[in-house]
C-alpha cells in the first residue's frame, strides 16, 4: 500500500511504492473490464430492443424514456455510494457484488410482463450498474500512475466502444429471432465469467478506516430531489398531465429546489459526506463535473432516441437499427484508443479534451438538421463525429480528475464524476423525451389533420405499435418521429457548447507519475515535510 506525504508540484516516485507490471495490470484489467463490458452490454442491447418492447408491453413514449431514466437515476443515485464503499472495504467484493445485482436485475426484467415491473428490474440493474461504473474507474486509478493511465483507459474505451457496437446489433439479432427477452438474459453467462476472472486475478490490499460512516441521509436527500425533477419534467406539457406553468409545476420545482438545498447542508455537516464538497469543487474536479454533466446530456439523452428514430421514422428492424449506430461507435474506438495511446506517450491530455468537446458540438449541430428523409450516409458521419467527440472526453474527463486527487480519495472522486455524468444523462433522456413527445403529438396531429382525423380528443398518438395503426396514419407518426428528433439534436448542441466552455477552463496539470499524490498540507499542519520513504 502506498503512502506518500510531503509537498511539491512534481513528487518523485517514493521508494516504497510498488507499481504492477504491465502484465500484472492486464491480468486484472481482463476480470474489470469483463464486469463492464456485462452492464454496458446490456444497456445497449437494451437500446435496440426498447422499441419492440414498449410496442409489445402497450407502453407509451414517456414510458419509453422513463425505461431509460430509471437506470440512469438508480445507476447515479448509487454510483457515489459505491465510490465511498471503494474507499472503505474491499473493492473485489463489492464489484463481485455490484455484478450480482445487476444479473438480479437483469433475469427479472426477462420476465417482466408490464412496463411497471420492467420498471423495478431497471432500477435493481441501474444500482449494479453504478458499482461497476464506480469501481472499474476507482481500481484502475489504485493500481496505475495518472502517466501510464492513459493507456489503460484506452483499453477502457475500446472495450466500451465493442459493447456498444456489439449491443445494439446483437440486440436487434436476438429480438428478430429469439425474443426481446433474451436481450437481458444474454448477460447471465457473461457475469458469470467476468466473476471466475475477478476471482483469480483481482488482488488488491484494503485499508480499513475506524468509526465509519455512510452518508445514507444524504444519499437519499439527493436521489428524492433527483427523482422528484425528474418527475415533473416527464410529465409536464400540454400533451402531459399538468402545463410547464401550473400550481403543479411550481410544487415539484419548490420540493426539488429544497431537497437540494437540504442535500448541500447535509453533505458540509456530515463527518463522510457521499459527495465529498471539499473534492467537487476543486476547480478541475468542478469544471470537470460540469462537462460531464453536460456530456450526459446529450450523449445519454440525445443518442438514446436514435435507434427509435431508425426503427420508427424510418422503418428498420431492429438488426438494421442496430447496426447502423457503428460509426458513433467506430469514432468512439478510434478516438479513445489513439487519445488513450497518445497521453501515455507525451503526457498532454488538454489538447484531447478541447478537441473531443469541438468535434461533439460540431456533430450534435450538424444532426439538428435531421428530419424523415435525410439520407442514411449523411447521418452515419454525423453520429461519426459525434462518437470521435465523446472518445476523447468521457474517459480522459476522468481522467484529470484522478491526476488532482491522492489514492485515499480516488474512489470518491471518480465516483463523483461518473455520478453528475449519469445524473446528466438522466436529464438529457427525460428532458428530452418529454420535448420529443409533445413534438411528435404537435406534428402528428397536423398531418392527422390533413387525413381529417379529429385528434383534439387526445391519446392518438400515445402508443408506439404502428403495426396497429392503418397505414395513412402509422405513416403520418412515422414522418413526426423522424422530423422531431432532429429537435433532440439541437439541444444537445447547446449542452456542448457548455462542455467547450468548461474543458477550456480546466487547469492543464501536467500528469504525475506516481500513484498517490503527494499532500499539499499534512494534518500536522508543518508548511513543509520531506517525502517519506
Amino acid at each position: 500500500m502506498t503512502t506518500v506525504s510531503g509537498s511539491g508540484s512534481q513528487p518523485a516516485a517514493p521508494a516504497d511504492e510498488e507499481q504492477m507490471t504491465h502484465r500484472e495490470i492486464l491480468a486484472v484489467l481482463s476480470g474489470l473490464l469483463a464486469a463492464l463490458f456485462t452492464a454496458l452490454l446490456s444497456s445497449t442491447i437494451v437500446s435496440t430492443a426498447l422499441p419492440t418492447i414498449i410496442a409489445d408491453l402497450n407502453g407509451t413514449q414517456t414510458q419509453y424514456a422513463w425505461v431509460i431514466t430509471t437506470a440512469l437515476l438508480a445507476n447515479a443515485a448509487s454510483t457515489p455510494i459505491w465510490g465511498k464503499f471503494a474507499d472503505l472495504f474491499n473493492k473485489k467484493l463489492l464489484v463481485q457484488l455490484g455484478i450480482l445485482i445487476f444479473v438480479a436485475g437483469s433475469v427479472l426484467a426477462g420476465v417482466a410482463h408490464n412496463v411497471p415491473i420492467l420498471l423495478v428490474a431497471r432500477v435493481i440493474q441501474g444500482i449494479g450498474m453504478g458499482g461497476l461504473t464506480a469501481l472499474v474507474v476507482a481500481i484502475i486509478g489504485s493500481i496505475i500512475p495518472p502517466r501510464a493511465r492513459g493507456r489503460y483507459s484506452g483499453y477502457m474505451g475500446a472495450v466500451m466502444a465493442v459493447a456498444m457496437s456489439g449491443g445494439p446489433v446483437l440486440g436487434g439479432v436476438i429480438v428478430d429471432t429469439l425474443g426481446w427477452r433474451w436481450c437481458f438474459y444474454v448477460c447471465v453467462p457473461i457475469a458469470v465469467v467476468a466473476l471466475v476472472l475477478l476471482q483469480r486475478t483481482l488482488h488488491i490490499a484494503t485499508v480499513r478506516k475506524d468509526d465509519v460512516s455512510i452518508d445514507w441521509f444524504g444519499a437519499t436527500l439527493i436521489t428524492a430531489a433527483v427523482s422528484v425533477l425528474l418527475i415533473w419534467v416527464s410529465f409536464a406539457g400540454k400533451d402531459g398531465y399538468y402545463e410547464w406553468i401550473s400550481t403543479e409545476s411550481a410544487l415539484y420545482v419548490g420540493a426539488g429546489v429544497v431537497l437540494l438545498v437540504a442535500t448541500l447542508i447535509v453533505e458540509s455537516k456530515v463527518a463522510d459526506p457521499i459527495i465529498p464538497l471539499k473534492i467537487v469543487t476543486e476547480r478541475t474536479t468542478g469544471l470537470a463535473i460540469i462537462a460531464s454533466v453536460a456530456v450526459g446530456i446529450g450523449l445519454f439523452g440525445a443518442t438514446t432516441f436514435l435507434t427509435q428514430y431508425f426503427q420508427t421514422a424510418r422503418g428498420y428492424s431492429p438488426t438494421a437499427a442496430g447496426l447502423l449506430t457503428i460509426p458513433m461507435v467506430a469514432g468512439t474506438l478510434v478516438s479513445s484508443m489513439l487519445s488513450g495511446q497518445l497521453i501515455t506517450r507525451f503526457g498532454k491530455w488538454k489538447g484531447f479534451l478541447i478537441g473531443g468537446a469541438v468535434l461533439q458540438l460540431i456533430g450534435f449541430g450538424l444532426l439538428g438538421s435531421l428530419d424523415h428523409l435525410t439520407s442514411m450516409w449523411v447521418i452515419g458521419l454525423y453520429i461519426a463525429i459525434v462518437g470521435l467527440g465523446t472518445g476523447m472526453l468521457m474517459q480522459n474527463l476522468v481522467l484529470a480528475v484522478q491526476n488532482t486527487v491522492s489514492v485515499r480519495n480516488i474512489g470518491a472522486a471518480s465516483s463523483s464524476v461518473a455520478f453528475f455524468r449519469t445524473f446528466g444523462g438522466a436529464i438529457g433522456v427525460s428532458v428530452l423525451g418529454s420535448i420529443l413527445a409533445s413534438r411528435v403529438t404537435t406534428l402528428s396531429a397536423e398531418g392527422l389533420a390533413k387525413l381529417g382525423i379529429d385528434t383534439s380528443s387526445g391519446g392518438s398518438t400515445g402508443g408506439l405499435d404502428m403495426s396497429a395503426l392503418p397505414a395513412p396514419v402509422a405513416e403520418v407518426i412515422r414522418y413526426a418521429y423522424g422530423d422531431a428528433t432532429g429537435t433532440l439534436f439541437l439541444v444537445a448542441a447547446a449542452f456542448a457548447v457548455v462542455t467547450l466552455i468548461a474543458v477550456v477552463l480546466i487547469p492543464n496539470r501536467a500528469l504525475r507519475t506516481t500513484i498517490d499524490l503527494v499532500e499539499e498540507k499534512p494534518a500536522t499542519d508543518r508548511a513543509d515535510v520531506p517525502s517519506q520513504g
